[in-house]
């Protein structure tokens, strides 16, 4: 049996009338319910006539959140979990008067403060819930978001020229929003859209696209982004639709004239070229014979004179012709046979040797070397192929004979250097890649000596990345032979691209199998003792005893990873003398890398025209966009299409060392024109831009090239012994001496390598026979190209300093004989005792005696 009573229910600032219902069971027992669970009896719920709906905030204006139900006793609001205060509702009730049942409405209000203060794994939320005699309902949630629209555009849409009935697509990304901004599209501030014209179609993923293009369709476009909060406008992009001129059928051959010729023209209309077309190929007029050759027409007197003038005129011509001729023979026999160039029959380049009033050409002469020795002018940086190929080139011009042809193709899987090396160790370099070999003193065995190489794999790399994730910084670096017994690790330096970060990367160094897999050997911020790796900004140090490939691979950790793009734009005449080609190359900030693109565009002729310079290219998944800006458009024409390109991220971020680079297309109008000048903006979306600016001249007399490389080491690719090493090696062995030791005083190696900077994985240096020799090869290694030793000077005079403290308190007892006096203190006399005298012209037999 079951009895209804009525109570009241006190809960956080409200009264909830409460029907409960005691019930006796059979066992007698009884409970009181509470409101969200009130037994389900038959009759009505509480049936929502309005249920709260989804709300923007714009700006600072509170939004309203309504309830209606019937037949209901209470309405109430939770958010978030949590109930809203009795006094925030304000409520009605009134009679519906088709049902005759009373309905009760609730009202609230949310701020742009609550919604800014609530963080929750959710969106703000609100529902209400109601009650009637038999039980509770609830409603929807309704999510409350903050309204905005950020100004700036995603991708503003960029001008085009297409030709008629091209396609044409106008790309829009509006500016992020809540919500979502809808896009309209405006030509000449005029609104367009696909219901108005079938051609057009304005639906695919907020792009404008024309199917076939028309006259009438070129104009200035605006993508047109709007929400609830704010209206924006993009960029205006320029479309041009132009005609290229066309013939129409020839016109019918005139009469034979008195020259027994006859002509027909055709006129460029069929269609007329049109907003920068190009004006038809071919001639407009065409002359023939019109018998045949056999001109069989009358003359009168006056076409008799002009005849034998002709033929009079003719055999004058003729005559002089033959004198010149004579005089010519004569003339060029008084030089001898030194006018040949007698390189071409020697087989080696020599000093050209011209009589006395030729001497002029000799002095402009490039290229001057005795036989059997390279020249030694041509670009630095370019490898001695591509100074022959030049000779050549130039030999050409001037008539002279060559005795090699160019060698400009070489196989492009090779690139490396070797050297035989002893027990005094040396330097493998492969010059202008950013990768370099060290072999330090007493790696090899005394006897006998041992044939080293090291090589950079050309190719597409064979390393295996994570697609999406892993990329290649650095080239592909292979050293041996695999059978070398080295008594020290090796230090190899690679080049990276990585702008380095351990929140936003994990640099990883992995090395080739036997079985061609690529393994990891260590994460660069782990420790290790089977080999040792240092990041500096551009280039990693790695220390192994291990011949075999190895490869650095990046993993991003974050959108904020970077990785460094060298940007460079080439320029060349095109297949016509009005034409002209600029590359924009993207490739990543190696040595290595950019050699690939010198190599390129030595063959194709293309000059250098503006410096490099360095883009920081985000791993955020957005594209970079190539285009040309500020062409002189009344002396330059950009042919269709080429206006601004695009290279999607993956191509961008997962290049591999592999040069990506689009072109564009010019035209000038008039021959006359010998200058040009633009900018090129590469920009990564929601990214970095830099403006590469170009001013050249295109005429063939005035063409210089940038020089490509300038390092001062550029053809050096092995040095053995003393002279590939910066510290003297009775500096050297100095140094380990002391070190290598651990005294009372705890100048021991790991103070060395503290100092040096080098104090990270010292686990590694602890197992070697001389850790000391260890890090002063990674010194020589980072330092290879500054030869900085002040700072290693400076770190030898700081322990002298810690040495020098310990000491004074025992001043007027024996002075103490430890060797870092040697390097490390400063006297009057001697700034740097030792070190003084460590410069970098010092050499192997030039090692000064050091004294305390």
């Amino acid at each position: 049996m079951c009895v209804m009573t009525k109570g009241r229910y006190l809960s956080l600032g409200f009264v909830f009338l409460v029907y409960c219902t005691t019930c006796t069971t059979s066992k007698g027992a009884t409970g009181d319910i509470l409101p969200d669970s009130l037994p389900s009896v038959p009759g009505t719920l509480p049936h929502f006539m309005k249920e709260p709906e989804d709300a923007y905030i714009i700006k600072s204006n509170p939004i309203k959140l309504l309830c209606r139900a019937v037949p209901a006793l209470q309405i109430f609001f939770k958010c978030n979990g949590e109930w809203v205060h009795q006094n925030e509702h304000v409520s009605r009730e009134y009679m519906d008067q088709n049902t005759g049942l009373k309905v009760r409405e609730v009202l609230i209000n949310v701020s742009r403060q609550q919604v800014e203060d609530f963080h929750g794994p959710e969106d703000y939320w609100c529902l209400c819930v109601a009650w009637s005699h038999l039980g509770t309902s609830k409603s929807r949630k309704a999510t409350v978001h903050i309204a905005y629209l950020r100004k700036n555009f995603e991708q503003d849409p960029q001008g085009k020229e297409v030709p008629i009935k091209g396609m044409i697509v106008l790309h829009c990304r509006p500016p992020e929003g809540v919500p979502a901004a809808e896009v309209e599209w405006l030509k000449n501030e005029e609104l367009v859209s696909s219901l108005t014209d079938d051609n057009i179609d304005t639906r695919a993923d907020h792009n404008l696209i024309i199917n076939e293009a028309r006259l009438s369709d070129s104009g200035n476009y605006t993508c047109l982004a709007s929400n609830i909060v704010a209206k924006r406008r993009s960029s205006t992009a320029t479309v041009v639709v132009f005609v290229d001129g066309g013939w129409e059928e020839w016109s019918a051959w005139t009469l034979c004239s008195v020259q027994c010729e006859r002509q027909r023209r055709r006129e460029c209309n069929d269609p007329p070229p049109r907003h920068r077309g190009k004006m038809c190929d071919g001639p407009s007029d065409t002359t023939e014979n019109c018998t045949g050759g056999m001109c069989t027409q009358s003359m009168d007197g006056s076409n008799d004179v002009a005849l034998y003038s002709g033929l009079g005129a003719g055999i004058i011509a003729v005559t002089v012709l033959v004198v010149a001729v004579m005089l010519y023979r004569k003339n060029q026999s008084d030089y001898g046979v030194d006018v040949i160039d007698s390189s071409a029959l020697t087989g080696g380049f020599q000093s050209f040797n011209f009589k006395t009033t030729r001497q002029g050409v000799a002095d402009r002469a490039e290229y001057h070397a005795a036989k059997g020795h390279p020249p030694e002018t041509f670009p630095r940086g370019l490898n001695r192929d591509y100074s022959n190929s030049t000779v050549e080139r130039r030999s050409t011009k001037k008539g002279l004979l060559t005795p090699n042809g160019p060698h400009l193709n070489p196989n492009k899987d090779q690139l490396g250097t070797t050297g035989v090396f002893g027990h005094l160790g040396g330097r493998l370099v492969v010059p202008n890649t950013g990768v370099s070999l060290l072999v330090p003193h007493g790696a090899i065995a005394e006897d006998p000596s041992s044939e080293m190489f090291m090589v950079i794999n050309q190719g597409e790399s064979s390393v295996q990345t994570e697609e999406g994730f892993e990329i290649l910084l650095g080239p592909e670096v292979t050293y041996g032979p695999p059978s070398i017994d080295l008594s020290r690790p090796v230090a190899m330096t690679i080049a990276h691209c990585a702008e380095v970060d351990a929140d936003n990367w994990n640099v990883q160094l992995k090395r080739k199998t036997q079985d061609n897999k690529w393994e990891e050997v260590m994460s660069v911020e782990d420790e290790s003792t089977s080999c040792y790796c240092l990041m500096d900004s551009s280039s990693c140090h790695l220390l192994l005893d291990q011949p075999g490939s190895y490869a650095l691979v990046g993993e991003p950790l974050t959108q904020a990873a970077v990785k460094r793009l060298k940007l460079a734009v080439f320029g060349s005449m095109g297949s016509t003398p009005m034409d002209y080609s600029l590359r924009v190359y993207c490739v990543d900030d190696t040595p290595h890398a950019f050699q690939g693109v010198v190599a390129t565009e030595t063959c194709r002729g293309g000059q250098l025209l503006e410096e490099p310079k360095i883009l920081p290219f985000r791993g955020n998944t957005f594209s970079l966009q190539v285009s040309i800006q500020d062409v002189p458009q009344f002396l330059w024409n950009i042919k269709p299409f080429t206006t601004c390109q695009e290279f999607s991220f993956s191509q961008v971020w997962c290049s591999n060392q592999q040069p990506l680079h689009c072109a564009f297309s010019l035209e000038r109008y008039s021959p006359t024109t010998t200058q040009f000048s633009c900018k090129i903006s590469v920009k990564q979306v929601k990214g970095h831009e830099q403006i590469l600016q170009v001013y050249t001249s295109v005429a063939e007399s005035k063409k210089e090239s940038v020089l490509f490389f300038m390092q001062t080491d550029c053809t050096v690719t092995s040095q053995t012994g003393p002279k590939a090493f910066k510290i003297p090696l009775s500096i050297h062995q100095r140094i380990c001496a002391t070190f290598d030791t651990a005294n009372t005083k705890g100048k021991d190696w790991q103070l060395l390598a503290q100092k040096l900077h080098l104090d990270r994985n010292l686990l590694y240096f602890a197992k070697q026979q001389s850790p000391s020799a260890v890090i002063l090869s990674l010194w020589e290694a980072r330092h290879q190209d500054t030869g900085d030793l002040d700072s290693l000077a400076s770190a030898l005079e700081e322990i002298g300093k810690i040495q020098s403290k310990s000491t004074v308190a025992k001043s007027h007892e024996e002075p103490e004989s430890d060797s870092v006096h040697h390097f490390g203190t400063r006297s009057p006399d001697n700034p740097v005792c030792g070190m003084g005298e460590l410069t970098n012209h010092e050499t192997a037999n030039s090692v000064p005696e050091y004294t305390s």
